[in-house]
């Protein structure tokens, strides 16, 4: 009776008797074959029928979402699986909702697993926390903390986020991708393209470069292979770089690379070929318009001056009548390609079993320069190619020990053509070249034009550096690590112990290939064709020069952690000692450098709502004086996240997410010019010149005879007081999310007041008779805001889309720099920010009405320029009265 009820809803007005009256008798695959004939015989009747049966089934519903702790949760989504009807809970996690009967609900909310359930009245529906929210780490100094614990001023990419931008530099590709990380690339010359980078601008006119550490050692990171990296972090305040102590001052760049997941193994293979272009050219005037313009330029200087090319030369740059002794040549279309190409090739395997863990990784990156390559049996273009390995291999021995084998490395080599000036210098000749000065290449012949024919002067060529040789380069470099974690549980529950050893190698070797070859000038013969004249032979390539270098250095920390959760309270601490020492350094490569120093940190926070943190740092640097060492860097941050607060819950469905953070101490800096040991006291020096003494200066001990005797002399005096810069930082932060975390947003202003910065003091009189030794005397403050925001959402199941914006200001004052004195007080950098430039205050371009105009702005006769002034000539402001510009 049960079934033919049901069956009985489907009836409707005008079926047959005999149909009704036998249908419980039928089958049920005849009974499917009837209905289907009837809907198919009477269709419009049906159609009423089947919405009249759908309001029947659809059913009102309602029901409370919780948390694992019976706590009700405020703005859950609610949403029919597959539809559109949904709602969101209310302050009581109840819900209200109208559904087809039989339906699926899906319940999510942020930090939570999602939940499918079957809709029925009165329902009480609980969700899990998210494993993965609940173990969503940001990298920090030494270790890891839960991401919505972190107090301090901290910005992060993944890995993943990197590999999508197509250059071979790491650091290249952090540009635009975090806050308060400036990157400022100078070239673009292929293997030497890194950007330089700063954390939050710069607070000193010393080295303002960050701390970089791969894997917690420092180490360059621009020759590592993107797709080996696990995530880039970078520590902006006091109390993220305390820690790092005398070298935290300028932030701090941590790199990740990838470890090994417990699983089967997982192949990947990435493969990517972009296109380089120039990112733009200057037009040059041609030969013709140059020959114009010059002309030109020598009238106005002198309107009796003969032109210096005649109208027959003009009318040869015109018509290009003749192109071997008056040449048109554009040097950047003729030296330049229009594209180059570099290509980029990864294959990694990772996976485990329970007790092994591994990630292999090898890849290849190749970089085409812009320059063509002509006709030469060696390369001539800028190359590039670079090989990268690496193998992260994670054992645990016990289920309390765990080794860790980290091998790394890349073998890179480059070639350029030898100009003894660098890129640079070929891109100056290039654009400094005169249109005329050569046609270039004819017949294989490097032609050069003479001033024989006509031409008043020849100029520069752009192609100087053909046929001069090449430079090669190639270095090789390993890194490795070796680290044991042992827990410690059985003495207390969270209690671990880590040691770690490492060493950086590197091998370089310069080689340095000199060739010549024959060069030409045209010869007009008397039946009007050209003929060359030669000058030199080519030659061989001879090696000027083969030089090699070699760098390596250890690196040792082992220290103690705590991590453990008393109820709704967590603690976290760590001791730790880190020692390194660098071998061969840029200065005194004889003697290694070295660093040591003690770490702690110690964290609070009461159910993820209420957070303390303190770092310190107590490390010394052997750039100073025994008793000027070491120092002691202190730092604390607080944090509250304010939407746990029950007063929230009105408007958490809307901002599901608010922490504040704040946060202050003292980092230093010992990046001191790359000088070391000024603070050994009066170093001399001696004369290895053949001359008596060194330029006027230096004394002789026994008989004077010019060669033997060596005249020594007082290089400098220095102090025994030179210590590192001090920065006090403070910052103040925010972090929200709203609409479902669909849009995270954080905000941070910070400021600094760095002291103690190295410099000579220019106040001092000169009649002393040397130059004063440099003491910590400078200031600057700086100051500034950064804005993210982060928009991530779907349309449908299959496409997601993510936007992001990155806002960053940052400004400084100079405080103090000890400068000479100076005529008048806007002449000095105090008051300017960092870098500024002393430039002459323009007026307007001078004409006959400018004398008195300048009277009559200024209230003051016109003052004697810079030179005899000429129609278009700039005018300055005479800033200091004295009626002259100086």
């Amino acid at each position: 009776m049960k079934d033919r009820r049901k069956l009985s809803l489907l009836c409707y007005p005008g079926m047959p008797r005999w149909l009704l009256k036998g249908m419980h008798q039928f089958p049920a695959s005849l009974f499917c074959f009837i209905l289907f004939f009837s809907l198919f015989g009477f269709p419009q009747v049906v159609k009423a029928s089947v919405d009249a049966v759908q309001q029947q089934r659809n059913i009102s519903i309602s029901g409370v979402v919780e948390d694992s702790k019976g706590e009700p949760i405020i703005g859950a989504n609610v949403k029919v699986s597959g539809g559109t009807i949904g709602t969101i809970t209310d302050l009581d996690g109840v819900f209200k909702l109208t559904v087809p009967a039989g339906s699926k609900l899906v319940i999510s909310f942020i930090g939570y697993d999602t939940k499918t359930v079957e809709a029925k009245n009165n329902m009480k529906v609980i969700l899990e926390e998210s494993a993965l929210a609940l173990g969503e780490v940001e990298i920090v100094a030494y270790g890891a903390q839960k991401k919505v614990t972190v107090t301090g001023a901290i910005s992060s990419v993944k890995g993943g986020e990197l590999t999508k931008t197509p250059t071979g530099s790491v650091s290249n590709m952090l540009s635009g991708q975090l806050t308060g990380l400036t990157t400022v690339q100078y070239s673009g010359e292929p293997g030497k393209d890194a950007a330089t980078i700063f954390v939050r601008g710069q607070a000193t006119w010393r080295d303002s470069g960050p701390l970089i550490q791969v894997d917690g050692v420092e180490r360059s990171f621009n020759e590592i292979d993107p797709n080996e990296i696990e995530s880039i972090t970078v520590l902006k305040d006091a109390s993220a770089t305390a820690v790092f102590g005398v070298r935290g001052a300028n932030g701090v760049v941590l790199i990740t690379t990838k470890r090994g997941q417990e699983g089967k193994a997982k192949i990947s293979i990435t493969t990517s070929a972009s296109i380089i272009t120039p990112t733009e050219t200057i037009d040059k005037a041609n030969a013709y318009d140059y020959a114009l313009f010059y002309n030109k330029m020598q009238k106005n200087d002198d309107p009796n001056a003969a032109p210096m090319f005649s109208d027959e030369v003009i009318q040869k740059f015109k018509d290009h009548s003749d192109p071997i002794r008056f040449p048109d040549t554009d040097w950047v279309e003729y030296c330049l390609k229009d594209a180059a190409i570099q290509t980029q090739h990864n294959i990694n395997i990772t996976g485990g079993t329970q007790s092994v863990r591994y990630f292999i990784s090898a890849g290849a990156y190749t970089q085409n320069g812009l320059f063509k390559q002509f006709d030469l049996p060696y390369d001539l273009s800028y190359q590039y190619n670079r090989f990268n390995y690496r193998s992260n291999l994670d054992i645990d021995v016990t289920k309390s020990t765990t080794i860790s084998l980290n091998l790394g490395g890349s073998v890179d080599n480059s070639y350029k053509p030898y100009t003894g000036q660098g890129s640079e210098g070929m891109l100056k000749n290039m654009y400094w070249a005169t249109p005329f000065s050569s046609p270039g290449l004819v017949d294989g012949k490097m032609v050069y034009t003479t001033t024989e024919y006509g031409l008043p002067f020849v100029g520069g060529s752009g192609m100087t550096y053909y046929g001069g040789g090449f430079m090669s380069t190639s270095v090789n470099k390993l890194t490795s690590d070796i680290i044991l974690n042992q827990k410690l549980d059985f003495v207390t529950k969270g209690l671990s112990f880590k040691v770690k050893g490492s060493y950086n190698g590197s091998f370089t070797n310069y080689k340095n290939g000199v060739a010549s070859i024959a060069t030409y000038t045209p010869v007009l013969r008397s039946d009007g064709s050209i003929a060359y004249k030669k000058s030199g032979e080519n030659s061989q390539v001879s090696y000027k020069e083969e030089e090699s270098g070699k760098a390596r250095n250890w690196y040792m920390e082992t220290g103690f952690n705590y991590d453990r959760t008393f109820g709704e309270h967590h603690v976290s601490g760590l001791v730790l000692y880190n020692q390194s020492k660098i071998y061969y350094p840029s200065t005194y490569s004889d003697i290694p450098a070295g660093y040591v120093g003690l770490v702690g940190r110690a964290t609070y926070d009461w159910k993820s709502r209420y957070m303390v943190e303190f770092n310190i740092g107590y490390n010394g640097s052997e750039n100073f004086a025994p008793d000027k060492r070491f120092g002691t860097f202190p730092a604390g941050s607080i944090g509250w996240v304010i939407s746990e607060e029950d007063f929230w819950k009105p408007i958490k469905p809307i901002i599901n997410y608010m922490k504040f953070r704040v946060s202050m101490g003292l980092v230093g800096n010992d990046k001191i010019g790359g000088s070391r040991f000024m603070y050994q006291p009066d170093p001399y020096g001696i004369n290895n010149e053949t001359a008596p003494n060194r330029l006027g200066y230096g004394y002789f001990f026994g008989i004077n005879n010019g060669t033997i005797s060596k005249g020594a002399y007082e290089q400098a005096r220095n102090n025994a007081d030179v210590t590192w810069e001090k920065a006090f930082k403070q910052n103040y932060g925010v972090d929200f999310s709203l609409l479902n975390d669909r849009l995270k947003t954080g905000f941070d202003y910070y400021k600094e007041h760095r002291k103690d910065i190295l410099l000579s003091d220019g106040t001092a009189p000169s009649v002393l008779g040397f130059t004063l030794p440099p003491a910590n005397l400078g200031i600057v403050d700086s100051w500034g805001w950064e804005v993210s925001l982060k928009w991530n959402d779907n349309i449908g199941k299959d496409f997601r889309y993510y936007l992001g914006l990155n806002l960053s200001y940052n400004q400084n004052e100079i405080v103090e720099q000890k400068e000479a004195p100076l005529n008048n007080a806007y002449q000095y950098a105090k008051g300017h920010r960092i870098g500024a430039r002393s430039l002459y205050k323009f007026f307007e371009y001078y004409n006959e009405n400018t004398p008195q105009r300048y009277k009559e702005v200024f209230g003051q006769e016109f003052p004697t320029q810079l030179q005899t002034l000429q129609n278009g000539d700039c005018v300055y402001v005479d800033l200091d009265n004295n009626g002259k510009i100086d």
